[in-house]
């Protein structure tokens, strides 16, 4: 991008500010502040007008509880935006909620945005369209894994192999890094999502019974493992019976939800695999000694990192907060953005 005088000029006043924009959460973090905002990526809107009534964690809550004249959605789906002007409506929310945080009026900021390394130009290009008309005075785009190696502190610029395992509500991003560059790399839809939805079609099918998608993802998080766990747990899930009609509970096991998402987390194991079976032996090496980072909300899943230590033969471990790192890796270009604009990804080409 050309050089400006005036956006270099309000780059002294104005708050620069990196943001995850994830298909389950969006993560704002502004420069010398943090990270500010951590709220669901969930819009509530009226659906005649399509105004928007609610963002965020409100708009989550209402999921499933809606009048008919509303219905609460998400406008990212697998990491890329499925609705382009709610995603524009919900990163104005998020922006104007961070220069909250200012005490005096500021410019529009600077934004650095982490998208899938997978995706197409084009959904690209809606990504940074979005990003100005929500209220950037520039936007970059940054590749999630690239954000969130920074952030972990991995070597990716130095001579030598890194590899990173992002795995987010939609995504799954698989990157090995060396001297800067992408050696080679794979992105996937399936994430905790398509775990989510495995839960849910598994009680259907075995049980009779619909639950929503927020009880899904609580019997995931609170009892889904990809290995089998020292002790095992059970959960009480609510929903209807499809065969009665009528409310119903049940409670499952972390053995039978292990077995429900057993699947999808193979598909994500068995691309590791793959990328691993690409790079040189000296890189291979090199991932022996350093190990294989796991991050995003879907490396919290009890025993991912022993079953992808398993399957690998490479020690995995689990970044320090995990759910953090994309938007902690655009705070962290913000915050020496010359020497670390390399990284980003090139807006001319889309231009």
């Amino acid at each position: 991008m050309a050089f400006n005088p005036l956006n270099w000029f309000l780059g002294f006043f104005s708050l620069d500010i990196g943001i995850d924009l994830g298909t389950a959460n969006t993560l704002v973090h502004v420069k010398g502040k943090g990270i500010v905002i951590n709220e669901p990526s969930w819009v509530a809107i009226e659906k005649r007008t399509r105004t928007p009534l609610a963002v965020g964690i409100e708009a989550k809550e209402m999921v499933g509880r809606t009048p008919q004249n509303v219905v609460a959605i998400r406008p990212l789906r697998d990491g890329v935006i499925s609705e382009f002007e709610i995603t524009e409506e919900m990163l104005t929310y998020f922006i104007d909620r961070a220069h909250q945080q200012s005490i005096v009026p500021v410019p529009r900021p600077r934004v650095v945005v982490g998208v899938p390394s997978g995706i197409t130009q084009v959904e690209l290009r809606a990504v940074f369209d979005a990003a100005m008309l929500a209220g950037a005075r520039e936007a970059h785009l940054v590749a999630e894994p690239t954000a969130s190696a920074l952030a972990v502190g991995l070597p990716i610029g130095e001579i030598g192999g890194s590899m990173i395992v992002d795995i987010g509500g939609g995504t799954s991003e698989v990157t090995v890094y060396s001297m800067g560059g992408i050696v080679t790399s794979r992105s996937l839809r399936v994430a905790g999502d398509e775990l989510d939805q495995d839960i849910l079609q598994y009680v259907r099918n075995k049980y009779n019974l619909l639950i929503g998608e927020r009880m899904a993802e609580q019997v995931k998080m609170t009892v889904g493992s990809a290995a089998p766990l020292q002790e095992e747990k059970t959960i009480t899930v609510r929903g209807r019976n499809l065969v009665t009609g009528l409310p119903e509970t049940l409670e499952l096991s972390s053995v039978e939800i292990r077995e429900a998402i057993s699947s999808s987390v193979q598909t994500i194991v068995e691309t590791v695999k793959d990328a691993i079976d690409e790079v040189p032996p000296e890189i291979i090496a090199d991932l022996m000694d350093i190990g294989i980072c796991l991050c995003g909300g879907g490396s919290l899943l009890q025993g991912m990192a022993d079953r992808m230590t398993d399957e690998t033969r490479i020690r995995s471990w689990v970044a320090e907060d995990p759910m953090t790192c994309v938007a902690r890796g655009a705070g962290l270009i913000l915050e020496d953005f010359e020497a670390l604009s390399g990284l980003l990804i090139n807006i001319d080409e889309l231009q």
